[in-house]
């Protein structure tokens, strides 16, 4: 396998090194005494718990995640939700009606969305069959201008994790920014691409706890890669884009590892019962693998089955129009009392 040395400092864009970033009041100063007494930032000075601005560092939730992952603090920047985090990197990385992306279709919408925002060309090579990476074509797409490849693993919608050596491969051949968006990872066995940071310099991976950590409310998107990328996604990100009742909240759901761990196993064992009812429909004609926290199914007519749920109140998702997710539903996992009214009324739409 060709290893190939990229200089990510070349990757960056000119007008993002030569940013000075915003200085905050909270970054100027190191405490040297507690209390302190705070008249810097214009604040209402009267306590009610969210009076101050937020650590702009975020300095509690990221040793928690430090020690929870086994990664050092300064490889990780937080943000308001994964969907911020991966604006920072179209910002850092992409020059405007200039640079192009590679993306993998059927994956995360939002990658589009924000190439599209950022004015961004993007490069779409279709999954395999099996819903792998076209490895061999992905990188015939690569030219000078390509600076990021965004890989879903497991992946959104259809719940598969990408072969370790494909990954490996592109993450050594692309000779720009790999992402790998790893929103799901913590359904699967498959070790997070987060511990390869210091064998690739191009690489960045991204989580949330919006999934497996029960958080999608307070939106928190974390993001991990070498200090040299963290550094200079901290100087474009708003000064307090984290705030503080979600660092509360994300303190709080971090100091309970063992309820989290508790969830995740109740969700894989429904995930399993799920696959094994749905399976068994006549109108269901394919259940994709799953690494995830939903299952992707294939049936004969997914619009009329899509209406026909929420005729019974239930919300799935219509994948349909996605390339290669031709008359596929996309079912998240629930609990183990919504799964059963569930596994029921597509039963009962079965024998209607």
């Amino acid at each position: 396998m060709k290893t190939t040395k990229i200089n990510i400092d070349s990757l960056i864009r000119p007008t993002i090194k030569a940013l000075k970033p915003y200085s905050s009041a909270r970054d100027e100063f190191q405490g040297v005494s507690d209390p302190m007494v705070f008249l810097d930032a214009n604040e209402n000075p009267f306590y009610n718990g969210v009076n101050r601005y937020p650590d702009p560092k975020q300095r509690t939730v990221k040793s928690m995640l430090s020690e929870i992952k086994g990664i050092p603090v300064e490889n990780i920047l937080l943000g308001n939700g994964s969907d911020e985090v991966l604006d920072l990197i179209f910002r850092v990385f992409c020059e405007p009606n200039q640079d192009n992306i590679l993306i993998l279709p059927p994956t995360y919408g939002m990658y589009e969305v924000l190439a599209n925002l950022n004015a961004v060309e993007i490069k779409k090579i279709q999954l395999t069959d099996d819903f792998q990476p076209d490895v061999e074509g992905i990188l015939s797409q690569v030219d000078e201008n390509s600076k990021l490849l965004f890989l879903c693993s497991p992946n959104n919608p259809t719940g598969n994790s990408f072969a370790q050596k494909s990954i490996a491969e592109l993450v050594s051949n692309f000779n720009g920014i790999v992402v790998i968006d790893e929103a799901y990872i913590d359904f699967s066995n498959q070790i997070s691409w987060s511990t390869r940071l210091e064998d690739f310099p191009n690489l960045i991976v991204t989580q949330t706890l919006s999934k497996a950590y029960g958080m999608a409310g307070i939106r928190l998107g974390i993001c991990y890669a070498s200090t040299q990328i963290i550094n200079v996604l901290n100087a474009i990100k708003p000064p307090y884009n984290v705030n503080e009742l979600t660092q509360q909240r994300a303190i709080e759901q971090l100091s309970s590892m063992e309820v989290t761990a508790n969830q995740i196993k109740t969700i894989l064992e429904e995930r399993k019962k799920l696959i094994s009812e749905v399976k068994t429909m006549d109108y269901v004609l394919k259940i994709y693998p799953s690494d995830a926290n939903f299952i992707l199914i294939k049936v004969d007519d997914a619009n009329k089955r899509y209406d026909q749920l929420i005729e019974k109140g239930i919300v799935v998702r219509n994948r349909t129009k996605q390339l290669g997710c031709d008359n596929c539903l996309r079912l998240t996992v629930g609990t183990p009392e919504e799964n059963e009214i569930l596994i029921k009324t597509l039963l009962l739409i079965s024998e209607s």
